[in-house]
């Protein structure tokens, strides 16, 4: 076990006093002193805000999803024989439209999670912090995203509805379903693209805020504050 995980341990299990000093006069103290409860909670909630404003902004801008590889929204499964026989017959441009609204709607609705998210952050409690940070790589999004998914689907979804009619998704689609349901030998699909969408921009936005936690768990140029460098010089 690493010396940095070590001392952590130490400070969350340890109940003596003369015990914690024991423990703390045996290691160099590499992080500027022992840290406090309220300064691991601190340095979480830092990383998962710099998370939020870093990464999650990106999605809200133009082509912040369908310029993405690691978010782009695809078609679902039943969709996907539309996309490839659009395509076999040509219609590379429509196919490559359809795609794009669904993304469109997806950057509309990340605007509304910030709020949602600074909220779930303030709450985060020791305990919380404790288990979080001797997590794994991404303890902080997933307690973020156990906090906040269902918020977040239900502020999403009408958005996306909404957003679908405004860029005229709804009618890009409709055209784009009817020209593969005219094809001969295929068959009638009627999908629910909302509920898909919604789902789909929850998992970019979790999937981004993960990256961030990730590098600065990982990586101490990542680690911008000295506080986030404290924190998280203990795991290493």
């Amino acid at each position: 076990m690493k010396r940095g995980l070590i001392i952590c341990i130490a400070l969350f299990t340890l109940n003596s006093c003369a015990e914690l000093q024991q423990v703390v006069n045996q290691y160099p103290q590499q992080t500027g002193g022992i840290l406090s409860n309220t300064d691991i909670a601190a340095g979480l909630r830092q990383a998962l805000d710099l998370g939020i404003d870093k990464q999650v902004s990106k999605l809200t801008l133009e082509n912040g999803y369908y310029n993405n590889d690691l978010v782009k929204i695809l078609l679902p499964e039943e969709l996907q024989k539309v996309d490839k026989a659009l395509r076999d017959i040509g219609l590379d441009n429509l196919a490559d439209e359809g795609l794009k609204v669904l993304n469109r709607a997806a950057e509309d609705a990340v605007g509304e999670a910030t709020p949602i998210f600074i909220t779930a952050v303030k709450g985060i409690t020791f305990n919380d912090a404790k288990t979080i940070l001797l997590g794994n790589d991404t303890a902080a999004t997933l307690y973020l995203t156990s906090k906040t998914q269902t918020e977040l689907y239900n502020k999403f979804n009408p958005i996306i509805k909404k957003s679908f009619s405004k860029v005229g998704a709804d009618k890009i689609w409709a055209n784009l379903i009817n020209k593969y349901n005219s094809i001969p030998f295929t068959s009638t699909v009627n999908p629910d693209l909302t509920d898909y969408v919604t789902n789909e921009a929850l998992r970019g936005v979790y999937k981004m805020i993960a990256i961030e936690e990730q590098d600065i768990r990982n990586k101490v140029g990542s680690r911008t504050t000295s506080l986030l460098k404290r924190v998280f010089a203990l795991q290493d």
